[in-house]
């Protein structure tokens, strides 16, 4: 396999089919792909979660944005064997190294609102750091919907209670909607790239371990009435997209054009 830095258009192409979600991360600043024979069969993103500042700060008070890149997406296609994912993240370490010396920590999150515990970066000798709980509107269609992007759904809500602004979906306009408010986990782990990263790691506020987490420490709640009630993992989809249709609609109306 043979890692090469590839177009925007052919790594989201790549992505939204193959990753189980196909909605993009604003803040990209580099696509990898993998080749097998000549034949893509791997894709990865590097840049930015949505408060990039914030999360480095969190973990490490005196580093900034330049010090680490994020994965967003890493997928590749199911043929390929089982410990494939994993010579990717080798492979991607190599090119940081190489291309970005001056990075100390390739991060990264496992959806664990989606029933990843993070395994691939586990067997990547990744630190883990520990989780927190995150919360996500399951729409009707069963797309989920981050808070952040439900605005003309909080202005809709506003209207009905007579309110300017609100930040968060009331629970009978939930259930006038069939929408579900899902809280869920999320787990953090890190690759120091260097020396200087490993020292840093000491001064960390997370305590970075091989602790890791496994499908046993996954946990969901229904929110969408109070008291919040535990549940099954929730059956997401994004088999019809319609409310991330701004991310995810952009790049596939033009693939067409783009490969012709």
């Amino acid at each position: 396999m043979i890692i090469v830095e590839i177009h925007k258009t052919l790594a989201i192409k790549f992505i939204q089919r193959h990753h189980y979600s196909p909605v993009m991360p604003k803040l990209t600043k580099h696509y990898l792909g993998f080749y097998e024979n000549e034949n893509l069969v791997g894709a990865l993103s590097l840049g930015w979660g949505t408060q990039p500042r914030q999360t480095i700060h969190k973990m490490f008070s005196n580093l900034t944005t330049k010090d680490y890149y994020e994965i967003g997406k890493m997928c590749m296609t199911d043929e390929m064997p089982r410990n494939s994912e994993s010579q990717m993240l080798s492979l991607t370490i190599k090119w940081l190294k190489k291309n970005h010396p001056h990075l100390l920590f390739l991060y990264t999150m496992a959806d664990g609102i989606m029933g990843k515990c993070g395994y691939v970066y586990q067997a990547s000798n990744f630190l883990y750091g520990g989780s927190y709980y995150t919360q996500v509107y399951m729409m009707e269609n069963g797309e989920k919907l981050h808070p952040r992007s439900a605005k003309l759904l909080l202005q809709e809500n506003a209207i009905l209670h007579s309110k300017s602004k609100m930040f968060w979906l009331t629970s009978d306009y939930m259930v006038q909607n069939n929408i579900r408010f899902i809280e869920g986990m999320m787990f953090r782990y890190i690759y120091p790239l260097n020396k200087k990263a490993k020292k840093l790691l000491n001064s960390s506020s997370m305590n970075w371990t091989n602790a890791y987490p496994k499908d046993k420490d996954l946990l969901w709640y229904d929110k969408t009435n109070r008291p919040k009630k535990q549940i099954d993992k929730p059956p997401f989809t994004f088999v019809d997209v319609v409310y991330n249709r701004k991310n995810v609609g952009e790049i596939s109306n033009n693939l067409e054009e783009f490969f012709a």
